[in-house]
């Protein structure tokens, strides 16, 4: 299918709409993306089959490369936790790892060619498909309310009630600007989880775009003499910001999971430590 069919033999507006449309049900709140949902939990399980065939077949001798590339990035992920995380916590390393593995993986969907999915997914009856799970803001925001949960959880269990309740009263200006310390603090512990999913997701949805505008320099086209043109500056095009987006969404997930450490980090500090 080409990508003006795909499209529904609309324009351009209509193919950037089309590629940007969650197959979902309901509407306004109610709303449910499926493709999200359900890509997302197929790349979970993909992170689960992965640590098990790995663990069925760990050689202490002469390890595979598969064994060599999961422990590189176990390696990776138990260093920024011993730099960055400064108590004990058997929760903090795993769960480390399956974010940066888990973000990387939906981010790495973004590589895909645009139109190959989609495609299949037309033939065979299904009219949207947005196969980027980090590109719904949905899926990065319920990711960063998590963390957020966690940091508030662990900032009472560490700190009490209390002690949590003195950071928002004497943090950071001291005891005599309550009011202020109020709303500085409030806004402070909310802006960290909607930067967390708002970065994550900007980025993402950015670099789809950019795919999605190459995609559009040979949209329609017959073969003609401009095609001969179009077509090796939209593969030079493709290509180079594939090689670039390989960075940008292996940084994201280091951000995503640097981040959610570096505030469980701070959830388990002392008060006085604040």
């Amino acid at each position: 299918m080409s990508a003006s069919e795909n499209s529904g033999g609309g324009g351009t507006v209509e193919y950037i709409q089309h590629h940007l449309t969650n197959l979902h049900t309901g509407e306004g709140f109610w709303t449910f993306n499926w493709d999200t949902f359900i890509i997302s939990l197929l790349l979970g399980g993909l992170i689960l089959w992965l640590a098990k065939a790995v663990s069925k077949n760990v050689q202490s001798g002469t390890p595979g490369p598969l064994q060599n590339f999961v422990e590189m990035i176990l390696e990776f992920v138990e260093t920024q936790v011993r730099d960055s995380f400064p108590g004990k916590n058997a929760l903090i390393a795993p769960m480390a790892l399956t974010i940066f593995m888990w973000v990387w993986l939906m981010n790495f969907m973004d590589l895909i060619p645009v139109d190959l999915l989609p495609a299949i997914a037309a033939g065979i009856g299904i009219p949207y498909l947005k196969i980027v799970p980090t590109t719904d803001l949905n899926t990065p925001l319920a990711m960063a309310l998590t963390v957020f949960l966690l940091t508030v959880y662990y900032n009472i269990k560490v700190k009490g009630l209390a002690g949590y309740g003195k950071m928002f009263l004497f943090h950071p200006f001291g005891k005599f600007a309550v009011p202020a310390n109020i709303v500085m603090t409030a806004i402070e512990e909310l802006a960290k989880p909607l930067s967390l999913g708002l970065r994550l997701f900007g980025n993402m949805f950015a670099g789809e775009l950019v795919f999605l505008l190459i995609a559009l320099l040979t949209l329609g086209a017959t073969i003609s003499a401009g095609l001969l043109i179009w077509f090796p500056l939209q593969v030079v095009l493709d290509l180079a910001w594939l090689i670039f987006h390989i960075l940008v969404i292996t940084l994201q997930a280091f951000i995503f999971m640097v981040l959610t450490i570096v505030y469980l980090g701070m959830a388990h500090t002392e008060a006085d430590d604040h």
